[in-house]
């Protein structure tokens, strides 16, 4: 049986990013170098196996629609609105200086204004897929950067929505001709005005423009007002059928199929459809469950991504055109960087977070090549521009963890700097660390997650009178365990900061009893190295990750199979005649938080 095109671009572009991806971690290089790599070879430009470029683009699609459910599902409209101050203006400043410099650079390599204007948005848009990817990794996505970058990255959106309605509309006056000779200034002066009188004509640009805001306006209603009722009713539905099959389909179809409503009939990006389902469903308790859920099928499409950009790429530009491609890439990284920079200095937050939000917006990809498409069906971008913008993005892709690596180089955490970016000198270094004074509590227990484990052994701390606290990355959990008189750290165990606000120093037990051991590595490893005689118990589930942590120094780690074979052999062995009781539902709030889903994400 011959293979399809679809079977054919998934073995070849997971496979070759599986081999480049991991021979450039072994080269302690960014897997993504790998995975660009990988679609430069099977692309196009390349000798041999080409893959099919529509296809990879289509599958690309679900890695940024499924990658902007997830982060969605870590927000709500109020952590939006609460960054609406800075994300609003600043992304319209951003894309309007970084628009000049393509204009600039448009002008000077004789391109007409549409090229320029083209190329300038085009270099002003940051990826998505990068920036959340690149949050992700850092465990910054529910931090105060993580919600200025994914507050910029929704107006630069509704930004780029807009510019698609408009250029069309204004395609003739940019269409490329040559700048009017004295003699024919009149003729131009009359064309302007004939333009001016069908920018005032009903169903031209100005309807245009009011349809598309209306769309705008229907679909975040109809997102408000129904989805956040309907949405969360249909997964607590499934959730309660107990069929984790049914559940996955039922979280993929929501994603999937929201994202693409809001494309056809809002006229709403794919990705801007997904965040908003996704948003809207973070305010049930299911949302840790749903993110899980997506999370496998979400990494594999995600690499398809960065694979279907290499494809896009003609490597020979940087032979045909170096000095162009440089000037490009440093528009991309540096225009960015410094407006980026300069705009959240104004809005007052420290040099280090500045710095940090414009490499985190530095690089393009998604928005930019619709713009590109646009501009070459409008024949206002020449091919060279294409090019250029494509081999941009490629290299802006690959400076962007270097850069970001390298930044506490660039800026040392010493008294002086912090005092110079106006910071008081008892803070923090990392603008990005838990924001949260040290507990009071000491000879305490440390709980590393509250899903169904955490929560039993929770119960069993209480009952034995041992102080405690716990860390907790979600929010409702979190409010909930307040409720009940708990000190609850709203973190992720591998943040910087976690250790001191824990007081681990001081702390007699450290307790990990999230399902991913590598996600507490890291404070197991510094707690050991602060407290020597602490107490560590750890959770894991292969023989793999008993020796990972103890390796890094935990004292006692439970396998969930081992304990469960246990389990069953004390039974034999006793030969009990019925089985032993279930031990009680939590009745606390936070106990309740987690109970209502049957589909908690950390069962074994």
């Amino acid at each position: 049986m011959p293979h399809t095109p679809l079977i054919a671009m998934l073995v070849a572009g997971l496979g070759v990013a599986f081999i480049l991806g991991a021979l450039a971690n072994r080269l302690r290089l960014s897997p993504l170098v790998g995975y660009l790599l990988a679609g430069i070879i099977i692309g196009p430009f390349t000798p041999g196996f080409v893959a099919d470029q529509a296809l990879a683009g289509q599958l690309a699609e679900i890695g940024v629609i499924l990658l902007m459910f997830g982060s969605g599902l870590h927000f709500s409209l109020a952590d939006l609105l609460s960054v609406r101050r800075i994300a609003i203006p600043g992304a319209l400043l951003q894309i309007s200086f970084v628009t000049l410099l393509g204009l600039a650079v448009g002008a000077a390599i004789g391109w007409p204004i549409g090229a320029g204007l083209i190329f300038g948005l085009a270099l002003s848009v940051s990826s998505t897929v990068v920036v959340l990817r690149s949050l992700h990794e850092r465990h910054k996505l529910q931090s105060e950067l993580g919600r200025i970058a994914v507050g910029w990255l929704v107006v630069q959106d509704i930004a780029m929505i807009l510019a698609l309605v408009l250029l069309p509309a204004f395609s003739e006056v940019l269409g490329g001709e040559e700048p009017p000779a004295a003699g024919e200034a009149a003729a131009a002066t009359d064309a302007l005005a004939a333009s001016a009188l069908a920018f005032l004509q009903p169903n031209t640009l100005i309807g245009a423009l009011g349809v598309t805001l209306l769309k705008l306006f229907a679909f975040f209603a109809l997102m408000i007002l129904v989805g956040r009722r309907v949405i969360p009713w249909i997964l607590h539905y499934v959730a309660h059928t107990g069929s984790r099959e049914l559940f996955r389909l039922a979280v993929l179809a929501m994603a999937l199929g929201v994202a693409f409503g809001a494309a056809e009939l809002f006229g709403v990006s794919f990705a801007l459809g997904a965040f908003f389902a996704g948003m809207i469903l973070a305010e049930s308790q299911l949302s840790q469950s749903a993110a899980q859920e997506t999370l496998p099928l979400r990494d594999a499409f995600a690499v398809l991504f960065f694979v279907s950009v290499g494809m896009l790429v003609d490597p020979s530009v940087l032979l045909r055109q170096p000095f162009l491609v440089a000037v490009t890439v440093l528009i991309i990284v540096a225009g960015n960087i410094g407006a980026v920079f300069a705009i959240a200095r104004l809005f007052g937050h420290p040099l280090q977070a500045a710095l940090t939000l414009g490499l985190t917006l530095s690089q393009i990809a998604e928005f930019s090549f619709i713009l590109v498409g646009l501009g070459i069906e409008l024949e206002l971008l020449p091919e060279a521009g294409r090019d250029l913008i494509l081999a941009g993005a490629l290299l802006s892709i690959l400076v962007n963890p270097l850069l970001s690596y390298a930044l506490p180089r660039l800026l040392p955490a010493s008294p002086r700097s912090r005092e110079a970016a106006g910071a008081p000198a008892q803070q923090p270094a990392a603008p990005e660390d838990v924001e949260q004074p040290a507990t009071a509590l000491t000879g305490h227990a440390v709980l590393v997650g509250y899903g169904r484990v955490g929560s039993r052994v929770a119960k069993t701390l209480g009952r034995m009178g041992q102080p405690y606290l716990v860390i907790e990355e979600r929010p409702a959990i979190a409010d909930a365990l307040r409720e009940d008189g708990i000190e609850v750290i709203v973190a992720n165990a591998a943040q910087p900061g976690v250790k001191v606000a824990a007081n681990l120093a001081q702390a007699r037990f450290l307790i990990s009893a999230v399902p991913n051991p590598f996600e507490s590595g890291n404070l197991i490893e510094r707690a050991r190295a602060a407290n020597p005689t602490l107490d560590i118990i750890a959770r894991a589930h292969t023989d793999a990750e008993v020796e990972y942590l103890t390796r890094l120094g935990a004292n006692r780690i439970i396998m969930g199979e081992e304990e469960i074979a246990h389990g069953i052999s004390d039974y034999l062995v006793a030969r009990a005649g019925a089985a032993a009781p279930d031990e009680a539902a939590p009745e606390t709030a936070a106990g309740d938080a987690f109970a209502a889903a049957k589909l908690e994400p950390d069962t074994p």
